[in-house]
């Protein structure tokens, strides 16, 4: 799935008018080494070379200041050949990440949860959206799943997946007009509101949250949850998993992504499509779809 659309955004840039001078470039930063974002960081320049994007990892000291850190952002934001910029994400308080992003040009905001690019998508005309809410429609067309008109239920609402996510299907079009429910960690009796879903997309990190008392037969759930539990038969002692319980779900889902392996790849290559766009507005060069 992943190597579809890259094969996609590829063929796209063959059609374009040769680069000049400044090539896409992303600038991801983050505070201190050997932090999960630092593994992040590895799977973005991976992803970055295969589709001809220069990247470029700055790390910060972990104690760096609030204004200092902005000083850095509005200096990465003017910088003519940067064409994204990532900040490592949850920080540590009182850094406000919201507050640090929303000072990026919306172009650059290629996590796409500033003020600005949330304020587009509520109002029908998304610009930089997150990579992760991109990622599931992205599957959901390669598959050709129809959405209009469809119950579905997004569990998590925070602002970089469920809430965006929510808000996609939510939209006019091909791609959305579907009903939806946000449910969260405050619903009421949540295993009877996802079990009223021809779809479910979990964004949670609670394992076993999904399993046949909570999705209806027939249902297809996209799982964009990610965990770890122990298991000796897996490298360091960890396994990865999703919010769903896969082996109660198979043969009575219509549909289940895996994890890992199935949202991660595709949420990597929809980051990259997010800089080719800024990169394109910036040459002239029309939309990335």
């Amino acid at each position: 799935m992943a190597e579809a659309r890259q094969a996609e955004l590829l063929a796209l840039q063959s059609r374009w008018p040769a680069r000049g001078s400044r090539p896409p470039r992303l600038v991801s930063v983050a505070l201190g080494e050997g932090t999960p974002f630092s593994v992040y960081q590895r799977q973005q320049r991976r992803w970055a070379e295969r589709l001809g994007v220069r990247f470029e990892a700055i790390v910060l000291p972990e104690h760096t200041g609030g204004e200092v850190l902005k000083e850095r952002l509005r200096s990465l934001d003017a910088d003519p050949a940067v064409h994204g910029v990532l900040l490592q994400h949850p920080l540590p308080p009182p850094l406000d990440f919201f507050d640090l992003v929303s000072g990026l040009s919306p172009e650059k905001d290629v996590d796409g949860v500033g003020s600005v690019n949330l304020g587009r998508l509520v109002a029908g005309r998304p610009l930089q959206v997150p990579a992760v809410a991109r990622a599931v429609f992205t599957l959901l067309r390669h598959y050709r799943y129809s959405i209009p008109g469809r119950p579905v239920v997004v569990l998590g609402r925070s602002e970089t997946v469920g809430l965006p996510t929510a808000l996609l299907f939510l939209l006019r079009g091909e791609g959305g007009d579907a009903t939806v429910t946000v449910a969260h960690s405050r619903t009421r009796d949540l295993a009877r509101t996802t079990r009223q879903a021809e779809l479910v997309v979990s964004c949670v990190g609670h394992p076993g949250l999904l399993d046949r008392r909570s999705v209806g037969p027939g249902a297809a759930v996209v799982d964009v949850g990610l965990s770890t539990r122990p298991d000796p038969n897996s490298p360091g002692g960890m396994a990865v998993v999703g919010d769903a319980d896969a082996e109660a779900l198979r043969g009575y889902a219509s549909a289940l992504t895996p994890v890992p392996g199935g949202i991660g790849p595709v949420t990597s290559v929809e980051l990259m499509a997010n800089v080719l766009r800024s990169w394109a507005l910036a040459e002239g060069l029309g939309a990335v779809p």
